[in-house]
């Protein structure tokens, strides 16, 4: 007969079959449903990640959204008109992706507009001349793919399927930055300065984008063990930096950066370090267009309640062509 001291330290030692179940499916490398059973923290951790990236993906699409009505050429006017529509279309994939955790998407924008939640530090910076959007093609959806293609291997199904057509869709826009920092940079001698001025300005924040130093990051550890992400922030920084520094002599254009050189023994390039201090700034809402960025963020959602109104009462009274369309 076992005592009682005993018998407590067999049930506190009997693993919930159902974490037993979801480790099987992590360490095997397969995906987990919506309808699988997961740790509080995962889905927590996960409702956290995909709203942000929602999140940045809509608030995203005003520093852009500024120059459509000022592009140099149709052609031109064209192409950013359609990347702002897919940066839209992005945000509708994930908040889709996060609703199959069970929170409702209106929950996660409000948590937004309550400061409650975060979206991607670059977007709180300005985009002072035309040059500023080919930098961000080039630099900020370059730094974009280079943390969201390994994505596409999310241990979290809905969330990985939706980053394969993101990425597609990234690696286009990031190829349009470059070919419009190209034609600036190759023109004239105003033109040349102005892309260099906008790669002065976004290259820092595009490299610290990619989050703080691995020694103080709060959520990688435990991300990367759950299969969520699968490479840490400073492997990814240097994964951006590989790709973009050979780039850049392409363009004609300088990183500020002195420190960036080629290190044959390494493989990679070396690089200065990036100032994290700022980074913590901007996040915590002291960037240059935080307050801008969350106010008008906040009079479109009020602006539109009419338009989502209308279309849930049109739902209400139609359901079968609600449900068609």
């Amino acid at each position: 007969m076992r005592s009682k001291g005993q018998i407590e330290h067999d049930e506190t030692d009997v693993a919930d079959p159902r974490e037993l179940e979801f480790q099987a499916l992590i360490d095997s490398d397969q995906r987990i449903e919506p309808r699988d059973w997961m740790p509080d923290g995962y889905r927590k951790s996960l409702i956290r990640q995909i709203a942000q990236h929602a999140h940045s993906e809509i608030v995203g699409m005003q520093p852009e959204g500024n120059w459509i009505t000022r592009a140099p050429s149709l052609r031109r006017k064209a192409i950013l008109m359609a990347k702002v529509q897919d940066e839209a279309g992005h945000g509708l994939y994930l908040y889709c992706a996060a609703e199959t955790l069970g929170v409702d998407r209106s929950e996660l924008i409000d948590l937004l507009d309550q400061g409650r939640q975060k979206y991607s530090s670059i977007f709180n910076y300005p985009t002072l001349t035309w040059a500023d959007v080919g930098a961000i093609g080039w630099l900020v959806d370059g730094a974009a793919i280079t943390n969201q293609i390994p994505l596409c291997r999310c241990s979290f199904g809905p969330y990985a399927r939706a980053m394969v057509r993101v990425c597609k869709e990234e690696s286009f826009h990031q190829r349009q930055g470059f070919e419009s920092l190209y034609a600036l940079s190759h023109g004239t001698t105003e033109q040349h300065a102005m892309a260099q001025d906008a790669v002065n300005r976004w290259w820092w924040p595009s490299v610290e984008m990619l989050g703080p130093p691995d020694t103080e990051s709060t959520h990688s550890a435990q991300s990367m063990a759950w299969g969520i992400k699968r490479f840490s922030n400073d492997e990814l920084r240097q994964r951006f930096i590989d790709m973009v520094a050979p780039q850049a002599v392409v363009l004609g254009l300088t990183p500020p950066d002195p420190e960036l050189r080629w290190n044959e023994e390494r493989g990679h390039y070396d690089f200065g370090k990036p100032d994290f201090e700022e980074l913590r700034r901007v996040v915590g809402g002291d960037g240059p267009c935080n307050r801008q960025r969350a106010a008008h963020h906040l009079k479109a959602q009020e602006d539109g309640a009419w338009v989502r109104a209308a279309a849930a009462a049109y739902a209400t009274k139609h359901p079968a062509a609600s449900a068609a369309a």
